[in-house]
């Protein structure tokens, strides 16, 4: 069948759902039904302010499902993608106790468990295995919180969906987990062709075992509703025949795959009531929520979404996806809906859809998005306006920005690190296309506003030239980004000046270009330019004299820095090696097991790399006078397949012919069974080698 009209839309519902459930759902998480009652009473909005949580956090549902998927851009975009593919992703962009899982411990958290049984050598699917892990740890609710993804690239193909979510489910699964998981992914793709709800459900069971125990369940369920009018006394029949006292083990999938049945059935075609239903009844809240608000995304659209209270405005569109790529990091719904719908697009054997607004990042095209702008300062508003965000002030100077980094929430979110780097940086230029509406009351006057961290991670402000807009008239703002003292830019966007009632419309806003910056500790005390480095090693130290001191314990450990928006550019490092088998720096990292790498061995080799997965090929090498304590100042230049690098006198070159290039990603420095540092790392537009005297 042909995909369906409306796919982008509807994947962006989906999105947009499963951050709303997540996001609802986060602050209560575990709590029993007669807690959430007692304390909160039913949820029928947000209730992060009264547990003193932010709204957008790091949360394993939402980095889980939005970093597996890429396994298949990585791996081929083939239908038929592997759990071993799957599991190879986990070990390039799951930070170990840092990201994505919950790292509760071996045999207790069974991501964790399998995430252990890969890097031990286990592949999948043997690794999220009965036979390798035991039926209670293979049996929680992960496989499920995961799944969406693989249900929003293949839109009215159940079959599908449950063959990719049978794979990824196997990764750390099995049994009635997987089971669940494949169910719910069926479910989800159908109902991109069908709001029925008992057709959903029958096409979800039609791709699992009859006389499995989620099926079995699921037939309860079905008799409860009908005889049981109150949502409320089929959840106590839940609860009785199905809870968690029934179960081994942390957090069980099938209590809480009940839960969500059960919400379907109550509230077909209601996104509100269903998020009331599900997070009011409690157990796996956050998981559960997300699941059903995807679902519901999917069947209603985005018209379903705005019924009732305003779920997106406080969202906004952001989303933390907190992994090893860290340019990944800081996302929004709009985003990744065109990533999904891209992949399902290739996956059904059609192009990719054209880059809105010649590619800009911010293009708001999507019904009613915004990207994360929201007003920093200021008596104003941000508002979605015909593919445009319409910026109001009530008078005076109103900021609006969307973030570009970590927020200072991060201080105060739990569980989950945030592994993140900033999207933009100096050096690059920044152009946004804004508009003064004909309606305005006078001029007003606008620029470009970013917002960088300073002494005691406060933000300061700077600001582009300043433009003074007439009523009808349009400009196109450009500003390279200057120097920010070695402090991560945390927000991007627009300070404006008006009459009360005054508007800006922001069309559309972008960045590019190689940065051109120096990464060293600031002389500020502050902490977030430590955080703007993914933190791949045991012990990243800021008490050290040098400015990046990491030290690992066994095997290879990397620091990371940038984005996939890096192509070609050098970096100038001044290493020290203080211990182990090798240290060095790495360019076009997509991860934490793909990059080129120059680095100096023990004994005494200067070398060119290229990572793949668990292969590392040495490209180029040349024997060197090697000592512990030594500074090697290495540059290492990448410019389309070629590479160059150098120390003193030395220089390596390759070329990488293979059929896999690398040809983007973040810098990083890398060090192997001991510890390595250095006081600066240099990044400009590529340049021949530098020859360094010894």
């Amino acid at each position: 069948m042909s995909l369906p009209t409306d796919y982008l839309d509807r994947v962006y519902a989906g999105v947009l759902g499963k951050l709303i459930g997540v996001y609802l759902g986060r602050p209560f998480e575990g709590w029993t039904y007669d807690k959430i009652m007692k304390e909160l009473g039913p949820i029928e909005y947000y209730v992060h302010e009264k547990l003193g949580d932010p709204l957008v956090i790091t949360d394993d549902d939402v980095a889980g499902t939005f970093t597996f998927l890429r396994a298949l851009e990585d791996y081929g975009l083939s239908e038929d993608l592997k759990a071993e593919d799957i599991g190879k992703a986990w070990l390039n962009y799951i930070v170990e106790k840092r990201s994505i899982l919950w790292w509760g411990g071996n045999g207790n958290s069974t991501e964790h468990t399998a995430w252990l049984n890969l890097k031990n050598g286990v592949p999948a699917p043997a690794s999220g295995s009965i036979e390798t892990n035991g039926l209670s740890v293979a049996e929680q609710i992960g496989a499920q919180i995961f799944i969406d993804g693989w249900a929003l690239v293949a839109p009215g193909k159940p079959a599908l969906a449950a063959k990719l979510a049978k794979e990824a489910g196997s990764v750390s699964h099995d049994g009635e987990s997987v089971y669940a998981a494949i169910l719910w992914a069926a479910m989800e793709a159908e109902a991109f062709i069908s709001a029925d709800i008992d057709h959903l459900i029958d096409t979800g069971l039609s791709q699992i075992p009859k006389d499995c125990n989620v099926a079995k369940m699921i037939a309860d369920i079905r008799v409860w509703h009908h005889d049981l009018p109150d949502w409320r006394d089929c959840r106590q029949k839940i609860q009785d025949h199905y809870g968690y006292d029934k179960y081994f083990g942390n957090c069980h999938v099938m209590p809480n795959h009940a839960l969500m049945i059960m919400t379907m059935l109550y509230a077909p075609g209601d996104f509100s009531k269903g998020q009331m239903i599900v997070n009011t009844s409690g157990w796996d809240t956050d998981c559960n929520a997300g699941n059903v608000g995807c679902l519901h995304g999917i069947m209603l659209g985005l018209d379903g979404l705005n019924v009732g209270p305003d779920w997106r405005g406080p969202i906004a569109d952001r989303m933390l996806i907190s992994s090893a790529d860290g340019g990944n990091s800081i996302n929004d719904a709009v985003r990744m809906a065109y990533y999904i719908t891209n992949l399902g697009r290739q996956l059904d054997g059609k192009k990719v859809l054209d880059a809105p607004k010649a590619g800009a990042q911010f293009h708001f095209s999507l019904p009613g998005s915004v990207q994360g702008f929201q007003i920093a300062g200021g008596d104003g508003l941000v508002s979605a306006s015909d593919s445009a965000i319409q910026i109001s002030s009530n008078g005076g100077t109103v900021t609006a920005t969307s973030p570009m980094f970590a927020p200072l929430d991060v201080l105060r979110m739990r569980t989950y690190d945030l592994m993140a780097s900033p999207l933009i940086y100096p050096g690059q230029k920044v152009s946004a296309q804004v508009m003064s509406p004909q309606e305005n009351d006078g001029s007003i006057t606008v620029a470009l506003r970013m917002r960088h961290y300073g002494e005691g991670d406060v933000l300061v402000d700077c600001d582009g030239a300043t433009q003074i807009l007439e009523p009808g008239e349009d400009v196109t703002l450009d500003w390279i980004l200057p120097d920010t003292g070695a402090q991560p830019i945390a927000e991007l966007g627009l300070v404006i000046n008006g009459q009360a009632g005054s508007t800006v419309m922001l069309d559309r806003m972008g960045w590019s270009g190689t940065p051109d910056l120096t990464l060293t500790k600031p002389k500020e005390p502050s902490d977030f330019w430590h955080r703007a480095w993914v933190n791949g090693v045991d012990v990243f130290s800021k008490r050290f004299p040098q400015s990046f001191h990491i030290s690992h314990d066994r095997g290879e450990g990397l620091i990371l820095h940038g984005t996939r928006d890096w192509k070609d550019y050098t970096v100038e490092v001044d290493l020290m090696v203080h211990l182990g088998s090798c240290a060095g720096v790495v360019v076009r990292a997509q991860g934490l097991r793909r990059y080129y790498g120059a680095r100096v061995t023990r004994d005494g080799m200067f070398q060119l790399v290229r990572q793949y997965d668990d292969i590392c090929e040495v490209m180029a090498s040349e024997k060197i006078s090697f000592a512990f304590d030594k500074i090697f100042p290495i540059s290492l230049t990448v410019s389309g397949s070629s590479l160059s690098a150098s120390i003193g006198s030395t220089t390596l070159v390759a070329t990488d012919n293979s059929n896999f290039i690398m040809s983007s990603g973040a810098i990083g420095l890398l060090v192997a069974d001991g510890a390595a540092s250095a006081n600066t790392v240099r990044v400009t537009a590529p340049k021949e080698a530098i020859k360094w005297q010894e």
